[in-house]
């Protein structure tokens, strides 16, 4: 059988997202948000396209979340140049799984929502199986 680039990058990126679980998950209990830029920073990622890679993971760990019916993890990481929202894939993602309806004006309400479900479900001592990034 043969691995292709696609393959090989598609096995990184669940592998990053098992990561950022691991990590998001130690920290939602803080009822703090993380950077994009900080969460790179303390998984220790390296260049190029760091907070793409981020990204990717996120929305990975999104439609695990939205498969298991839990809050998104994602919702604990936010865009410091965004007024503390996440970036705009993060709406999208939400959209395109149904929690979203996709309005703007809507946006720091429905993530301020998904942020304090977040932190509730993520934070609790008991943290559930999620599917291949568990």
């Amino acid at each position: 059988m043969t691995v292709t680039p696609a393959d090989r990058a598609l096995a990184a990126n669940a592998a990053l997202a098992k990561r950022v679980r691991a990590y998001l998950q130690r920290i939602a209990g803080r009822a703090e948000p993380i950077t994009y830029k900080a969460l790179a920073d303390a998984l220790e990622l390296t260049p190029p396209n760091t907070i793409h890679r981020i990204a990717e993971a996120l929305e990975h760990l999104m439609q695990e979340d939205a498969a298991n019916a839990h809050p998104f993890i994602a919702a604990c990481v936010i865009s410091r140049a965004r007024g503390g929202l996440p970036a705009p894939g993060f709406f999208d993602v939400a959209q395109r799984l149904g929690r979203f309806d996709g309005d703007p004006s809507g946006a720091a309400a429905f993530h301020g929502a998904a942020f304090a479900a977040a932190v509730t479900f993520w934070g609790s001592a008991e943290i559930p199986e999620t599917g291949d990034s568990a």
